[in-house]
C-alpha cells in the first residue's frame, strides 16, 4: 500500500496503518525527501514498539505500481482564508500536482483513494487524468459519519442505531438524505437545519483547535480501505463518477466490488443533488490543469 503525501491526514493515516498492521508494506511517498526520512523512520518505530507486522519504507512515485491500494493525502502549499466553500479553496494550488500524480499513475490497476481536498473534483482529475477504473474519492463518508453521530446525539441513542447518508459534494452543497434516515429501524423528525449547521460548525470547531482535520479523514480512509480490498462487506459513501462530474454517493462493497445504492430522494432532495452536481461542473472547467493539458 502506498501514501503519497506526508502532511497532517498523511502522517495520521500512515500511524494508523502501522497501528492495526492493515497493509504487510507501506511506502512513504513525499516531494520533501528529508519529511519522508523522518516519517518513515518514525513509523518504523513505532511498529517496532506496537509489535506491527507492517513493514514501512521510503517509496517513488514509480513503486507505486505494485501496490494494491494508493492514497493521495498530498497537499499543495496555500492559505486558505475562504469563509465559504472551504474545501474548494485549494483547487488552483492542489489541481497541478494531482494532475501530475495522476499521469505518473497511467495504467495502474489498483485502487486509488483521493483525500485532497476539494475531493471531489480532484476525484474526477486522477481518473480521468490517470485512467484508473477505481478511484474513490474520501468526503462524503466522513460528512455521513458526522451526521450519524449528531443525530445519535439529539435521539439520544448510539450511533450504530442511526441510518442514513450525506451525498452529493463534500463541502457547502452536501445533502442530507432525511426522507430516509431512520433511529433504530424507525424514521424519524430530523432537525435538518440545526444538523446542517451543526456539520459546519465541527469543521471550524476542530480547524480553530487543531488546524486541519486529520483524525476523521484518516478514520474514513481506513474504512474504505477494508472494503475496496474486499476485507469486509459493507456501504460507504465515496465520491465516484455521476454523470460527468464526480460526487458523493453510496456504494455497496461485496467483496471488494463496489455497486452504487443510491437511496430513493424526495425532489427536494434530488434538486439538490443536481444543483450540487451543476457547481461541480462549473468548478472543474474553471481548474488550471485539465486532463488534456497533462503531459502537452
Amino acid at each position: 500500500m502506498g501514501i503519497v503525501g506526508a502532511g497532517a491526514v498523511g502522517q495520521t493515516l500512515a500511524a494508523s496503518l502501522v497501528a492495526t498492521a492493515l497493509p504487510s508494506r507501506l511506502l512513504i511517498v513525499s516531494r520533501q525527501p528529508d519529511q519522508v526520512r523522518g516519517l518513515t523512520a518514525d513509523l518504523q518505530d513505532l511498529g517496532l514498539a506496537a509489535r506491527s507486522r507492517t513493514t514501512v519504507e521510503a517509496g517513488e512515485i514509480p513503486d507505486l505500481h505494485g501496490c494494491d491500494a494508493v492514497v493521495t493525502a498530498l497537499r499543495s502549499a496555500f492559505t486558505n482564508t475562504a469563509t465559504r466553500d472551504i474545501r474548494r479553496a485549494g483547487a488552483a494550488a492542489n489541481a497541478p500536482a494531482l494532475g501530475a500524480l495522476a499521469h505518473e499513475l497511467r495504467g495502474y490497476r489498483g485502487t486509488v483513494l483521493v483525500v485532497t481536498n476539494p475531493v471531489d473534483l480532484m476525484a474526477r482529475l486522477v481518473g480521468e487524468v490517470s485512467g484508473c477504473r477505481r478511484v474513490f474519492g474520501i468526503g462524503s463518508n466522513l460528512d455521513s459519519a458526522r451526521y450519524r453521530l449528531l443525530l445519535a446525539r439529539y435521539a439520544q441513542v448510539p450511533p450504530e442505531l442511526v441510518s442514513g447518508h450525506v451525498i452529493g459534494e463534500h463541502g457547502d452543497r452536501a445533502v442530507v438524505c432525511v426522507s430516509t434516515t431512520t433511529v433504530d429501524s424507525r424514521p424519524v423528525d430530523v432537525p435538518v437545519h440545526t444538523v446542517v449547521a451543526d456539520l459546519q460548525r465541527r469543521l471550524a470547531l476542530i480547524r480553530g483547535g487543531i488546524g486541519r482535520t486529520r483524525y476523521g479523514p484518516a478514520g474514513a480512509v481506513l474504512s474504505t480501505l477494508r472494503k475496496a480490498l474486499g476485507l469486509v462487506d459493507g456501504v460507504e459513501e465515496l465520491s465516484v463518477p455521476y454523470g460527468d462530474v464526480c460526487l458523493g454517493i453510496p456504494l455497496r462493497f461485496t467483496g471488494g466490488q463496489p455497486v452504487p445504492c443510491l437511496p430513493p430522494l424526495t425532489r427536494t432532495e434530488r434538486l439538490r443533488l443536481d444543483s450540487a452536481a451543476s457547481s461541480l461542473r462549473d468548478a472543474y472547467a474553471q481548474l488550471p490543469t485539465l486532463p488534456e493539458r497533462i503531459g502537452a
